[in-house]
């Protein structure tokens, strides 16, 4: 112990300015102090494996940290507490020989605890009891010895327990460096662990570590959520940060899902239950975030994804789509592609699209080409006319179909007579042959439509 023995020999050595007779009685206390502390280190270095049994067995009772350590490799643990303490009783005796091991063997000690998850107070703790055991041999073998030479001892217990405060200081860097360390690298592999599973290229034999890695169920149900910011008409740039966006821990009842299981609700702050649908982890894509939800719900609920999009927070100008639910850690891959095809069906103007409810819209932008040559061979007629005609006609057409074919609704919408849309509408059968009445006509125009709304065009 280097601060033991050092601070008396700068005393002995004259280093310090000449002091009045008391303080020359107190140089000599010290060395004598020093003298017995060595006597009684020597006793205790003979008796090392002793001192190690007495204190594995305190710890083992009195500190429950140490507890799971112990039960696993009870020799593992008597061995790094031997190792200690004969590198600290040791600098009782050779300071300058002793206290760079000592420092090395209790980093290494904090480093090694934290990589077992062994809590930082009981590491702490453990150190304190040893200091304590140590101290208190020190003290009964010079009893034994010479119970005068006690009161000598009073000279260096203060550096004694300096000695162990630095050495707990020590072990509590170390400690909080290899838990940083560690931290970065379980972060670091989660994010890894997200991206193949988004990726679809997580090896079936991984599944398992990864759910246990993310504390999600490998059977469990999900869907994943894609989110971007507006999308402009200039050339391509850098995939913007992430809108802030925050998920639903849970869902106030008249937003849950009807099927959500009985062990679902807990009491939120007002008391009614609630359900926590979500449990969300992020993976950054090169156009767009994306973020793992796992469902709750029965299967087949069509209200689950739709509650989870309607408590959605987040600023406007959002674009952000949810995929279709899919079984399974495995069936990621398919979720992430699902949730892509919602953002593409997202408005450029930003919301969020539930791709179940969005499906013709779906249709299209999966196949933009073909979309595209479906809006020209259906609404290229229009272009022909003057464009504020044709926006009249194509406003009209919406809203029509919007009404579920009511020329009543939509002139309600448009604030024009009910035979104004109708005229409108025949207008339109004229321009391009089609027949609104007619069920395939109808489809064709309504994807037509989306597609031009999508694509542009």
């Amino acid at each position: 112990m280097p601060q033991v023995v050092r601070p008396r020999f700068a005393v002995l050595h004259g280093t310090h300015p000449a002091a009045p007779l008391p303080q020359r009685f107190r140089s000599l206390a010290d060395r004598e102090a020093v003298e017995v502390l060595h006597r009684a280190a020597r006793v205790l270095v003979a008796s090392l494996p002793v001192l190690t049994d007495r204190l594995v067995e305190a710890l083992y009772e009195q500190e429950p940290g140490y507890r799971a350590a112990i039960d696993s490799d009870r020799a593992e643990v008597w061995q790094e507490v031997h190792h200690s303490l004969r590198h600290n009783v040791g600098s009782l005796l050779q300071p300058k020989e002793f206290r760079d091991a000592a420092h090395r063997t209790s980093r290494w000690i904090g480093e090694i605890r934290a990589g077992q998850g062994v809590p930082l107070d009981a590491v702490l703790h453990a150190f304190r009891m040893g200091g304590a055991m140590v101290w208190q041999d020190l003290v009964d073998e010079t009893a034994r010895r010479d119970p005068d030479d006690v009161r000598l001892l009073v000279h260096v217990a203060a550096d004694v327990w300096n000695f162990v405060d630095e050495h707990c200081g020590i072990v509590a860097d170390a400690y909080r460096q290899a838990e940083r360390r560690l931290s970065w690298r379980r972060e670091n592999q989660q994010r890894l662990m997200i991206a193949a599973l988004l990726d679809g290229t997580a090896r079936i034999a991984d599944l398992c570590e990864a759910a246990a890695m993310l504390g999600l169920p490998e059977q469990g149900r999900y869907a994943v959520l894609a989110v971007a910011s507006v999308r402009s008409g200039g050339p391509r740039q850098p995939a913007p940060a992430r809108p802030r966006v925050t998920l639903p821990t849970a869902l106030p009842p008249d937003a849950a899902p009807t099927g959500a299981p009985d062990a679902a609700p807990a009491a939120g702050p007002d008391g009614p239950p609630y359900a926590a649908p979500a449990t969300p982890l992020w993976h950054t894509g090169p156009d767009a975030e994306f973020a793992i939800l796992r469902l709750t719900g029965e299967p087949g609920d069509p209200g689950e994804l739709r509650a989870i999009a309607a408590a959605l927070d987040a600023p406007a100008g959002t674009r952000a789509g949810i995929g279709s639910a899919v079984d399974g850690l495995a069936a990621l891959g398919d979720a992430r592609r699902l949730a892509e095809t919602a953002l593409r069906a997202c408005p450029a103007s930003g919301g969020t699209v539930v791709l179940d409810e969005h499906l013709p819209d779906a249709l299209v932008v999966s196949s933009p080409a073909l979309g595209s040559a479906l809006a020209d061979r259906v609404l290229g007629p229009l272009d022909r006319l003057d464009p504020s005609d044709r926006d009249v006609i194509l406003e009209t057409l919406t809203a029509w179909l919007d009404a579920d074919g009511s020329a009543q609704r939509a002139g309600a919408r448009l604030y024009c007579h009910r035979n104004t849309v109708l005229n409108r509408l025949r207008r339109f059968e004229q321009l391009t042959g089609r027949c609104l009445t007619r069920p395939r006509d109808a489809v064709e125009v309504s994807l037509a439509l989306a597609a031009r709304r999508l694509l542009g065009g």
